[in-house]
């Protein structure tokens, strides 16, 4: 059966699970792309550089709501381009070019879902206590890895190398609402062997906040108060003693509240694009990230009212 958009949302629980999303979701995601793609299009075709006029060259045989079909079962399923041009009934460089073309706006699209949540708005606050001297509106820090291809040159292998992993990886680093788990912001994507901290530091994403937001990471981030005043993150164990009681009840209260970033990771990596090896030679990681945390924030918005 070949894959298309007005056949596939006739059967919504065989759509939900090939994309990731409910019929009504891709909907509202078709909205915002299309006129996009269409701007695209129309400043494609009428190039200064282009050699062929208007109308000519290859034609196009899925129109823009199957592109971003077959982008978004690629982002979740990650078949290769042969199998996945067989579904939609192209041919493997068409598939590649779909892609090429649809994952920008789809990257820009998770982009423009990354906010924090209203100042003003009154927040739940918990384990107040324990946690007091943190403020209220604060993102939750963290990083996952994903194997990649090894580089064939020996000179590329050691930065690619993650001994946390004992495997090749690409790293990536996420910031989280704390109250309600949407991805905020996303770094660009680096060498496995770069460590946590590093990243933290070198991405600045803590000094792209609002005023007064606090940074919360588990305890690859200690230091980070030193260059990020309102960063926190759990107590050490220090060399020679073990943890008090009062450490380590503070220490599981601030688990309690930064498991958020855990759960919204589990949900980013439900989509096979960032969880089997990449094949993509370490091309585009970044734009794959934010494209998937923007369909996370898209369900987020959509089944929680957030």
């Amino acid at each position: 059966m070949i894959f298309k958009h007005h056949c596939l949302k006739l059967h919504p629980s065989i759509f939900m699970k090939l994309t990731g999303l409910r019929v009504e979701e891709f909907e509202s995601l078709t909205a915002d792309i299309l006129p996009q793609f269409e701007h695209a299009k129309r400043q494609r075709l009428s190039r200064s550089t282009r050699q062929r006029a208007e109308g000519a060259g290859l034609t196009t045989t899925l129109n823009g709501r199957d592109q971003l079909l077959l982008t978004v079962i690629w982002l979740r399923q990650y078949p290769t381009h042969e199998v996945l041009g067989y579904l939609f009934g192209v041919s493997q460089p068409t598939t590649g070019r779909y892609l090429q073309r649809m994952l920008p706006l789809l990257e820009q699209a998770g982009r423009d879902t990354m906010r924090m949540s209203d100042p003003g708005r009154k927040r739940r606050r918990s384990l107040a206590d324990l946690l007091e001297n943190i403020p209220e509106l604060a993102v939750v820090v963290d990083s996952f890895e994903q194997r990649v291809q090894r580089p064939k040159r020996a000179a590329e292998r050691d930065g690619w190398y993650s001994g946390k992993k004992r495997m090749h990886t690409v790293k990536s680093q996420v910031l989280v609402d704390s109250e309600t788990g949407r991805f905020v912001a996303i770094a660009d994507s680096v060498k496995g062997r770069v460590s946590d901290i590093t990243l933290l530091k070198e991405s600045r994403a803590l000094e792209k906040l609002p005023a007064g937001v606090a940074g919360m990471g588990d305890c690859a981030y200690q230091g980070a108060e030193h260059f990020y005043p309102l960063a926190f993150h759990p107590h050490k164990k220090p060399r020679g003693r073990d943890l008090t009681e009062a450490e380590i009840a503070y220490n599981h209260a601030f688990s309690q509240r930064r498991i958020i970033v855990e759960m919204s990771i589990n949900r980013l990596r439900r989509y096979a694009s960032l969880t089997q090896m990449d094949r993509q030679h370490r091309r585009d990681h970044t734009a794959r990230v934010c494209a998937v945390a923007g369909l996370v924030n898209r369900q987020f918005t959509h089944r929680m009212g957030a």
